[in-house]
């Protein structure tokens, strides 16, 4: 029996590597919800994706399908050039918030807009993690950063960007949701939610995009149960879960 086998992880996953990320850091939980969806839709030998530069540029060394590293932020626009080549594969980008919503933002919008059948999974930690913990497009308004150390002030920094309501205000999406990935509840709807993205795209019903509130307990100072409880409590109401838009 192999060792997937044994820890009941996806086939999708390459169980010989190790994790590079931080303790408590939830990169790891989305990347299995990635990793389910793949397989439970059978789609691992058709699927291609983009790493991003941030925290899970490493992403390739987990995830046993074709993937390419793009330039920072510049994920949404290869990947709308691979998805016009070859129609027939299912491309993916996964992002970070400093990789998408910082020096991405207009190739999220532009790919939103054009609505070809591609999945997005944003994951908004509030902060640039790898890169050590500067502010963010999403940082929330009083959070510390190595670049506020005194606060995020919206007259200084202006205000943080909630992308998922952003993007939902065009023609072009099929589909957006926010989820989280702290709790098993949570963590239970983000499954279904990545899910569904990946199956609109098997279907050819347009561009999907999920974003995952997650936790960042190095940047963050917290140990990792605080930091959960920091994410449900403080940027939940700032950034709400649930469905932005559907065209079902």
């Amino acid at each position: 029996m192999s060792e997937t086998q044994v820890f009941g992880m996806p086939k999708v996953w390459k169980s010989e590597v190790h994790t590079h990320y931080c303790p408590g850091c939830t990169h790891g939980i989305a990347h299995r919800l990635v990793c389910e969806a793949i397989e439970e839709l059978g789609i691992q030998n058709r699927t291609m994706a983009l790493a991003p530069v941030g925290c899970a540029v490493f992403m390739h060394q987990y995830l046993d399908i074709d993937m390419m590293e793009a330039a920072h932020g510049r994920a949404p626009a290869t990947a709308t050039g691979m998805k016009t080549v070859r129609a027939d594969k299912i491309v993916f980008t996964y992002q970070g918030d400093g990789d998408l919503a910082s020096i991405g933002m207009g190739e999220i919008v532009h790919a939103m807009n054009r609505s070809l059948p591609l999945t997005v999974i944003f994951i908004n930690n509030a902060i640039y993690g790898m890169t050590g913990g500067q502010m963010a497009p999403t940082t929330l308004l009083g959070q510390k950063s190595t670049t506020s150390p005194t606060g995020r002030d919206a007259k200084v920094n202006g205000y943080p960007i909630r992308v998922s309501e952003l993007l939902a205000t065009l023609a072009g999406p099929a589909y957006i949701e926010r989820v989280a990935l702290t709790s098993p509840k949570y963590i239970i709807k983000a499954k279904q939610a990545i899910l569904k993205a990946f199956k609109n795209q098997v279907e050819n019903k347009g561009v999907s995009f999920v974003e995952c509130l997650s936790t960042c307990p190095t940047n963050w100072g917290k140990r990792p149960v605080d930091a959960c409880k920091w994410l449900e409590e403080t940027m939940m109401p700032y950034y709400p879960l649930g469905v932005l838009k559907d065209f079902e």
